[in-house]
């Protein structure tokens, strides 16, 4: 009992982001993941064009 009085005390004094933050921060992370998408494709575009050329 003593520990969900601990835990509930402890998520009273958490500060939850906003809305506006929230948003913000899942842009990001959406954006950034199709920058690395893009990125690996085309590194991997590149690597196939070059193997194709040498080895097939």
């Amino acid at each position: 009992m003593k520990f969900i009085k601990s835990v509930i005390h402890e998520m009273s004094l958490v500060t939850w982001p906003t809305a506006k933050e929230t948003r913000r921060d899942t842009t990001t992370v959406i954006i950034t993941s199709l920058l690395f998408a893009a990125y690996f494709a085309l590194a991997d575009w590149v690597i196939l064009l070059v193997l194709k050329a040498f080895i097939f």
